[in-house]
């Protein structure tokens, strides 16, 4: 859908900080799956973690980023997400082999323009939710980057500048600003 935008990238790279600016700013936005995955299965003793069953985690968060497509076609105007369901997929492909990234990626599109927060290892930090060290989140980055194109998605790297000139960045590539 044209106006589902999606942020991505390299983990620690400044995503949920620019869509809390572009929410902010009025936009709507939808949270990672991943966190909030990470953050039930905390609270309930779950095990669908990335640390203890990623597959199942993965499965999850495709569930999860089909029910937020869902929830985010009754708003209006344009909704930026950060990752979903192309992320997801990828993952899941590239750990089980299963070819799940076209089949997804084909039946719900995203607006062309895919925004990827590049390696930042000055603002990385690992947390209690985000426990892969800057090496793996690099691997996935990459991964990313070769991923998105050959679906037809046109990658904007963002720069490592404010999170403000980011926002504008952002919405200056959409035709917002």
């Amino acid at each position: 859908m044209d106006r589902f935008v999606i942020l991505s990238g390299c983990s620690g790279g400044g995503k949920s900080t620019l869509l809390e600016t572009l929410r902010l700013r009025g936009y709507h936005v939808v949270e990672e799956p991943g966190r909030r995955i990470v953050t039930r299965e905390l609270e309930s003793g779950g095990s669908a973690l990335p640390w203890v069953d990623l597959t199942a985690f993965l499965r999850r968060a495709i569930d999860m980023s089909l029910s937020d497509r869902e929830a985010a076609a009754a708003r209006a105007g344009i909704v930026f997400f950060d990752r979903g369901l192309i992320d997801a997929a990828s993952a899941l492909q590239h750990i089980t082999g299963e070819p799940a990234l076209a089949s997804y990626a084909q039946e719900h599109r995203y607006n062309s323009h895919v925004f990827l927060t590049p390696p930042w290892p000055e603002i990385y930090v690992g947390d209690h939710e985000r426990r892969h060290d800057l090496s793996e989140a690099i691997a996935e980055y990459e991964r990313l980057c070769a991923d998105y194109p050959k679906l037809g998605y046109e990658l904007h790297i963002l720069p490592k500048i404010s999170v403000e000139a980011r926002a504008d960045y952002v919405l200056s590539k959409l035709g917002l600003l």
